[in-house]
C-alpha cells in the first residue's frame, strides 16, 4: 500500500452576520499581507459564496491562522485540500 502525498491543509473564513465586510478585508490585508484588491476579492467570496479560501500550507500553519482569524473575531475552520 502506497502511502498518500502530503496533501496540504487549508484555513476557511465563512461568512458571518456580524463582521462589517470592509474589516474582513482589513482583517485579511493586516494578518496576511494581501494587497487591497485580493482581500476584497477574498472578503466578497466570502460574503457571495459563503466562504472563502484565505491560506494554505501545513498543518500546523494553517491552526495558526484559524487561530489567528478567531483572535480577530472571524469564523474561520481548516481542513485538507482535496482538490
Amino acid at each position: 500500500m502506497v502511502p498518500e502525498p502530503d496533501v496540504p491543509w487549508i484555513t476557511l473564513v465563512h461568512n458571518d452576520p456580524v463582521n462589517l465586510m470592509s474589516y474582513v478585508t482589513y482583517v485579511f490585508q493586516t494578518y496576511f499581507g494581501y494587497s487591497k484588491d485580493k482581500a476584497t476579492k477574498l472578503m466578497m467570496d466570502v460574503h457571495q459564496k459563503g466562504r472563502a479560501v484565505v491560506s494554505s500550507g501545513s498543518r500546523e500553519e494553517m491552526e495558526r491562522d484559524v487561530q489567528a482569524m478567531h483572535g480577530y473575531g472571524l469564523w474561520a475552520t481548516l481542513q485538507q485540500d482535496r482538490k
